[in-house]
């Protein structure tokens, strides 16, 4: 029998993957241990990579998602070792964590689970690193903030036991399944996770069963990892609100009382609706807050404006006309700001510039389809032009001065510490520098040990923040040990500095940098669909063509196969139905990608001959997804221009 068996189930974050069994390959030296991964038939590189780079890693490439549980139990059921370790694939593991967590569970043969203290990327302790059971009690104070208010009570804190000392070790009651260390003896007896969880839950499952087997779970204060996806990172989610609380009522009916899992599942269920509903408003208001204030300042600037102009020119307008026609200017002017991008983070001024000007043509479009006798001066939308690109800029530039993190300019300059050795330094420095990313400069940090005197020493790595105060502080994890590197994240001590690693011989360099936002990453000749830019530059696209073809249509259906397909398209595609290019259907080719709109072509419109349809398909679409650009969409819509009437 092996010591240990390590168990990871991977789904489309082939770049944490990657850290992740770096990590754990540096860490089992000496162990006797066996390391499983079990791929949850993702659509990027994760397969290729583990086969090609990790070729001792026992892969097992599922074709369908099989979630968490049924996905550890496929590799628990084949491992061998003493001691099972479930393990999160957005981890990095210290060299002596498994060797430490292994000696506690030799050391308390009552020990059925352990687990060990996680940081987020930036340092800081993860409060999901030892937990409470759910029962009805805690889980009210939880759902109603009295958790948050009072994290440290006996009481109100126990959902995450804030009333235990982080730094100690502890006996406790619910387990993490980022990282959750089990005695095979005791799995043996109270069975694997239960499959009917398919995400969420199955841990606190897992772990109330350990403790009625008759043995205990641990906290273990003195082993660290990074968890970059934290329990924080997920709250904002909807999606994440129901599928966590519903994973609870399942365990209420498991494991209470009738009368106790009916009072759990009202709770819940209570809590569900509030928090869904707590989610939306706090979304609606932060995505709308601005674009209204906007729209009210840029009708009350055009209503001014009428007047200022009906003294000079002596012609009075009526208020009815004006007051809808400037609403729908102003609406006008928002939706277009929208598309172009003025409204993302980090802001660009040339966005402003393309919002207007594009808003203004198109609202003089509208204007000359309009009778004579609902028209107003041309000079009247001109001068609305010109106030609102005045408008944007200038409130632009007042929050950019107000909020600076918040909206901070999109081509301010950043500078970058790395801490690596002079090879390393010159691979890291390569990533970073990107076309489109402004530096203001890179500086080197000699890391721990080096007699380097080119660059500061790490050892004063506190003295070079403050002085040099860099955006972001990046390890290279060829030159530091994961424990070097958790080390220096949890001594600095700063607020405005990210803290990333670059693992070796990658293409990656992987951070977190809040709690909106699990891991950030800097690939190279990548563009993905989801960015937000990407995304209005797509919908942009597709706007303006379908405008053009409807124009055109007398003159551009003589092109197409299907004609009156072509009318029906374009208006859908206008009014944001469709999309004219998006990912092929085939199968199941377009799962686990970013969502997009149903589309009129997708990327295997550019082959005559498909050998394998459905992988071609899949393959075509990652790439799809990966590397988006509006040439490429223009480049499609030309070439397979015969169908685009096709329903």
């Amino acid at each position: 029998m092996k010591q240990l068996s390590i168990v990871i189930v991977n789904y489309n974050v082939a770049y944490f993957l990657e850290q992740c069994l770096s990590s754990v390959k540096r860490a089992i030296e000496g162990i006797d241990a066996e390391v499983f991964v079990v791929d949850n038939d993702s659509v990027d590189t994760s397969v290729a990579m583990v086969r090609e780079k990790f070729p001792w890693v026992k892969l097992i490439a599922s074709t369908e998602n099989l979630g968490f549980s049924k996905g550890n139990n496929l590799a628990i059921r084949q491992s061998k070792g003493k001691y099972v370790l479930l393990l999160n694939p957005d981890t990095l593991v210290e060299e002596d964590t498994l060797r430490k967590s292994i000696d506690f569970m030799e050391a308390h043969p009552d020990a059925g689970g352990l687990g060990v203290r996680m940081i987020d990327g930036r340092g800081r302790f993860l409060p999901e690193s030892k937990r409470g059971l759910p029962t009805p009690a805690v889980a009210f104070f939880k759902i109603f903030g009295l958790s948050v208010i009072f994290p440290k009570s006996r009481i109100f804190g126990k959902y995450h036991l804030g009333y235990l000392s982080e730094n100690e070790n502890h006996e406790v009651e619910v387990l993490s399944g980022a990282y959750m260390m089990m005695r095979r003896e005791c799995l043996d007896k109270v069975g694997l996770l239960d499959e009917a969880f398919f995400m969420y839950g199955e841990d606190i499952d897992l772990s109330y069963r350990i403790t009625q087997g008759g043995y205990r779970n641990y906290y273990l204060a003195d082993a660290r990892i990074i968890h970059y996806k934290g329990e924080s990172t997920k709250k904002s989610s909807i999606n994440y609100v129901f599928v966590f609380y519903r994973a609870m009522v399942i365990f209420a009916e498991k494991h209470f009382s009738s009368r106790r899992a009916g009072l759990f599942s009202t709770l819940i269920n209570l809590a569900i609706y509030l928090r869904a509903g707590l989610a939306i408003a706090h979304r609606f208001a932060r995505r709308l807050a601005l674009p209204l204030l906007d729209f009210w300042a840029l009708f009350g600037g055009m209503l001014l404006l009428r007047e200022w102009y009906e003294g000079i020119s002596g012609t009075l307008y009526p208020d009815r006309l004006t007051g809808i026609a400037f609403a729908l200017y102003s609406l006008i002017i928002i939706a277009f700001n929208f598309l172009s991008g003025t409204y993302d983070k980090p802001l660009r001024t040339g966005s402003i510039w393309r919002g207007m000007g594009m808003s203004t043509l198109a609202v003089l479009g509208l204007y000359a389809l309009l009778p004579e006798n609902v028209r107003f001066s041309r000079a009247l939308i001109l001068l609305g032009a010109l106030f609102g690109l005045i408008f944007y800029l200038l409130t632009r530039m007042l929050l950019q001065a107000l909020f600076p993190e918040k909206y901070k300019a999109h081509n301010q300059k950043k500078t970058f510490g790395i801490l690596a050795d002079k090879k390393e330094y010159e691979r890291i420095r390569k990533l970073l520098e990107q076309p489109d990313r402004t530096l203001s400069s890179i500086f080197r940090i000699a890391p721990p040990g080096s007699s380097d005197e080119d660059a500061p020493k790490s050892e004063r790595l506190q003295e070079v923040i403050d002085v040099y105060k860099p955006d972001a502080l990046i390890f290279s994890g060829h030159d530091l040990s994961a424990q070097q590197i958790i080390s220096c994240m949890s001594a600095v001590d700063s607020k405005h500095t990210d803290f990333k690693i670059a693992p070796p011989e990658s293409l990656y360099i992987i951070g977190s940098n809040s709690v909106e936002k699990g891991g950030e990453l800097f690939i190279l000749d990548v563009n993905a669909i989801s960015k937000e830019q990407n995304r209005r530059k797509k919908r942009l696209f597709d706007m303006l063509s379908a405008f053009i073809l409807l124009l055109s249509y007398p003159l551009s259906c003589l092109f197409v196969e299907h004609k009156g397909g072509l009318f029906r398209n374009a208006l859908a595609v206008l009014f944001g139905r469709k999309s004219w290019v998006g990912y092929s259907r085939l199968g199941e080719a377009h799962s686990g990608l970013p969502a997009l709109k149903p589309s009129v072509l997708d990327p295997t419109d550019r082959l005559t001959l498909l050998k394998n349809p459905e992988d071609t398909a899949r393959k075509l679409n990652a790439v799809y997804a990966r590397d988006y650009s509006v040439r490429g969409d223009l480049a499609l819509l030309m070439g397979a221009f015969r169908k685009l009437g096709r329903s």
